[in-house]
């Protein structure tokens, strides 16, 4: 195997980004973060008046934004339109938004299509994360990984990421986000049958790259 695919899913909180990052940075492979795409064309929409609400609209909508990935792990940019979107689509409006722009099937078909695209031009490989990389976008990966967490640990984590915002609230925040993922029905959010489970509640982040390399490292070895 000369070059690998690593799919990473799982809720938010999980230690999704954290883990995908430093293992691509370690591995020497390249990275993507499928959520900044849904974010960035929510951004998008919103920017550009369209109602989020509305499936029909944010249809129709779908292929006007240009959407650019970069896939280093120590810099992960995403430009619309040419213009950086880092900042804007970590907003708390787009947070709210882009589980009702993410369902809509055109959205889905659109940046998949992306994503599967950027993983195919990766020289050595790449560390892909998401919600469907495992079941949609990527399902012949090489090595898929399903991270959970209690929704305790990833509410506090979060609220950590967003500087004093209220656990309580982020925790029922997660789990309303768990509900809309899980049930859409275009590519929700779900564990693939032969996707290793981690559970990183209780563990350090270091503890879980180290869990995921090795994982990888097996793969590599086993595919020799």
């Amino acid at each position: 195997m000369e070059s690998v695919i690593v799919a990473i899913d799982g809720p938010s909180g999980t230690g999704k980004s954290s883990t995908s990052k430093a293992v691509a940075a370690k591995l020497g492979l390249s990275y993507l973060d499928t959520g900044a795409q849904y974010r960035a064309i929510t951004w998008w929409m919103i920017s550009n008046g369209i109602d989020t609400d509305d499936p029909a609209a944010v249809a129709d909508a779908a292929g006007k934004p240009a959407i650019v990935s970069g896939t280093d792990p120590s810099h992960p940019a995403i430009t619309v339109d040419g213009v950086d979107a880092s900042g804007p689509i970590r907003t708390p409006e787009v947070t709210a938004k882009v589980s009702a722009v993410s369902a809509v099937p055109e959205i889905r078909t659109r940046i998949t299509e992306l994503q599967r695209s950027i993983a195919a031009a990766a020289p050595q490989g790449i560390v892909v994360e998401g919600r469907d990389i495992g079941t949609t976008v990527l399902p012949d990966a090489d090595l898929k990984i399903f991270l959970t967490a209690s929704p305790e640990a990833r509410a506090a984590r979060r609220a950590g990421e967003l500087k004093g915002a209220d656990v309580s609230a982020t925790r029922e925040a997660l789990i309303k986000r768990d509900a809309a993922d899980s049930t859409r029905k275009t590519s929700p959010l779900a564990k693939a049958d032969d996707a290793v489970e981690v559970d990183t509640t209780e563990l350090t982040l270091q503890q879980v790259v180290e869990c995921v390399v090795t994982l990888v490292e097996e793969k590599r070895t086993a595919a020799r």
